[in-house]
């Protein structure tokens, strides 16, 4: 198999899902590459949360039923060599048919939930890129040479600060104190342009303290507003503004 093959195993081997041939050529992969090595460790981890959140212990009344059965049930003798007709025919041949379709069942479902964990995966990946990225930005505009700060009280005995780069054409609003809104409500970031406002992005509902890059360039923006709006936010305020709050000048 190829590299970029052996690649796409990571969902199937942590599901146990990989034939022997496949199984040995992977393992011999994952000595070398760390990227496929971690990602294992992530799905098969999900795929053990999965499986203890839908777990349940079978009743008791369950095992004795199968035990009592048991003893009535006469086992099917073996074949010694027999074969069936083309298509099967009786009971050895509806009972084959019924294990490959189960078998074959049980494979597309293996699949499925590997091409969706992988997914999963990639998604939480991609998020914690994003907020990676974020959090580098952010920094860059609080560490700037000429990053201004200005801070005041909010609404409700909440502080807030807000640091402004030119440089980096970015601001970030950093908040303490700040009560939850109401629900199904988020507070919302807008710059002020001379009087016109402009989304700035949505703060996190759940935090009472926040560090929020806002979104976009600072521009001309002259300082900035917290309204209180529809989950999802809006394209322009709604509501009286929580807190308005000057850009440093200078």
């Amino acid at each position: 198999m190829t590299t970029a093959e052996l690649h796409t195993l990571t969902g199937a081997y942590a599901l146990h899902a990989l034939p022997e041939s496949e199984l040995r050529a992977f393992e011999r992969h994952l000595e070398d590459c760390e990227a496929c090595t971690q990602e294992v460790r992530e799905l098969s981890a999900t795929a053990a949360r999965m499986g203890l959140a839908v777990a349940e212990t079978p009743p008791r009344q369950l095992r004795e039923r199968v035990l009592r059965e048991i003893t009535t049930v006469r086992q099917e003798p073996p074949a010694h060599g027999r074969r069936e007709r083309s298509g099967g025919s009786g009971r050895a041949g509806r009972w084959s048919r019924f294990a490959l379709a189960a078998c074959l069942a049980a494979a597309a479902a293996f699949g499925g939930v590997a091409v969706w964990q992988n997914q999963v995966a990639q998604d939480a990946r991609q998020e914690t890129n994003q907020a990676q990225q974020q959090n580098q930005q952010l920094a860059r505009v609080i560490s700037s040479p000429d990053a201004r700060t200005s801070s005041g009280e909010l609404a409700g005995g909440a502080h807030g600060t807000v640091v402004v780069s030119r440089s980096e054409n970015r601001a970030v609003f950093l908040a303490s104190g700040m009560g939850r809104p109401p629900n199904g409500k988020v507070y919302q970031l807008w710059f002020n342009d001379q009087g016109t406002m402009r989304s700035a992005g949505l703060m996190d509902p759940s935090a009472t303290d926040d560090a929020v890059l806002l979104k976009g360039s600072l521009d001309q923006a002259s300082g900035m507003g917290i309204t209180v709006e529809p989950s999802g936010g809006s394209a322009e305020p709604t509501s009286d503004p929580v807190a308005l709050m000057d850009f440093p000048t200078a």
